[in-house]
């Protein structure tokens, strides 16, 4: 009897113990925490949208790229494909699932030693705690603090609000934060179209998109999302035939359509200033901001062509300048040799292309070339040396004849002043005007 009563008191002078540490551990760790009643009013970062005149888009901004959906928007075999791979007590627990944190630890003390890394017991509300006020950092006084958060959570939100956080900021790989875009990213499919498999894998990721990776790790993606889908069974969230068909279904992915942008590259970027000067670049990129402009997008492609055109005509006009660079091939193989070539401004839609020519046949052709122009340089001089020929030749046949006629004109006009013929004999003037004399044979005509 009395033995029994020692180890009572043992037992409960343990238990008082054991809870004056853990309010001690929760009262040291519990100054300084982040202020938790920030999450009434957090509104998720989503994409600016800027859009033309009539409606299309021009660009988007954001550092996180995500659509926002409340949870009565997201359907419940999604919801529960994330209960069931993350934290299926969500419902029951106050923040912190006891039986599961149990069940870690037994699980990573049989598992010392080993290469294998230590299982976590993370519910839901201390993910939102880590991931909104905390940091990622592997330690014993994060848990800790994330566990102490959790509580506090719990004790300020309902458990809707806490998945409405929670499905719209995980990062779930390729670029996708939230539940939204991730099926679009992943499937191409809203939401409400998903299939089970299809939740199930997207329920798979939030431990480590990249180690169940539907390409490179496409076996341990397949082997983790069928584990979910068992866990959904389980929890009776599913029936079997859905189960069987979702286990069958291919992993199969689907790249989101590409987004129709129009492209006015300066004017977007004049834009994008004036948002940021009036709004500052927080509110910019994270806003959600949906802005309209008054471009026109006919009459933009028009001005670019005729921009283009006009710059085109106007470099042709110019001359070729050479190419735009030189490479040596005896370095890199002439594709990588090309793909690092800096493309010069402007020349989209045209791709840069390589001629290689062998030095052998550069130098033949720089000797045909040297000889052509030798050649050509040796008939203009010959040319022109048969051209000065002929004209020196043609200048001194003309020179006796111009000496005759510059010599014979002053000696004609002497003589017809003395009255001589050109034989010399004197000529008869005339004595009046009836009469006129001819002197063409040196003889006086009445």
């Amino acid at each position: 009897m009395r033995f029994l009563i020692s180890l009572v008191a043992i037992v409960v002078f343990l238990a008082f113990l054991g809870s004056g540490g853990i309010l001690y551990v929760f009262y040291h760790y519990g100054q300084g925490l982040p202020d938790y009643r920030q999450l009434a009013d957090y509104q998720p970062p989503t994409v600016t949208r800027v859009h033309a005149g009539d409606g299309r888009l021009l660009a988007e901004y954001a550092v996180e790229k995500r659509a926002y959906v409340p949870v009565s928007a997201i359907p419940r075999r999604v919801v529960y494909a994330f209960l069931a791979a993350e934290d299926k007590n969500f419902y029951s627990h106050p923040g912190v699932d006891f039986m599961s944190v149990v069940r870690a630890v037994i699980t990573n003390l049989a598992n010392m030693g080993s290469d294998k890394r230590p299982v976590g017991a993370s519910t839901i509300t201390q993910q939102v705690a880590k991931n909104f006020l905390l940091t990622n950092e592997v330690s014993i006084e994060r848990k800790v603090k994330e566990a102490i958060l959790a509580f506090r959570i719990e004790h300020a939100f309902d458990k809707e609000r806490i998945l409405d956080l929670y499905l719209n900021e995980i990062y779930l790989g390729f670029g996708s934060y939230g539940v939204a875009a991730a099926a679009l990213n992943y499937f191409n499919k809203s939401l409400d179209e998903l299939t089970v498999g299809e939740a199930a894998y997207l329920a798979a990721l939030p431990k480590a998109p990249n180690n169940y990776h539907p390409i490179r790790q496409h076996a341990a993606a397949v082997a983790r999302r069928n584990w979910v889908i068992g866990r959904m069974l389980e929890d009776g969230r599913i029936t079997f035939e859905e189960a069987q068909a979702a286990w069958a279904e291919p992993l199969q992915v689907y790249r989101a359509d590409p987004t129709e942008i129009v492209h006015a590259d300066y004017f977007v970027e004049e834009v994008r200033r004036e948002l940021s000067a009036l709004y500052g670049d927080t509110k910019l990129y994270e806003g959600g901001l949906s802005v309209r402009t008054t471009l026109n997008p006919r009459l933009q492609r028009i001005a670019e062509r005729s921009l283009r055109a006009g710059l085109i005509a106007y470099d042709r006009r110019h001359g070729w300048r050479g190419p735009v660079a030189h490479v040596d091939l005896e370095a890199a193989d002439w594709h990588t040799a090309l793909t690092a070539v800096e493309p010069p401004a402007g020349a989209a839609p045209w791709i840069l292309a390589m001629v290689a020519i062998p030095l052998e046949m550069l130098l033949d052709s720089s000797r045909h070339v040297a000889a052509a122009l030798a050649a050509g340089l040796l008939s203009v001089f010959g040319s022109l040396a048969k051209v000065v020929s002929h004209t020196t030749r043609a200048l001194f046949r003309m020179i006796p004849n111009l000496y005759d006629v510059y010599i014979s004109i002053p000696l004609r006009i002497e003589r017809m002043v003395r009255g001589e013929t050109e034989d010399g004999q004197r000529a008869a003037l005339p004595r009046s005007g009836a009469e006129s004399v001819a002197t063409a044979n040196g003889r006086g005509v009445a």
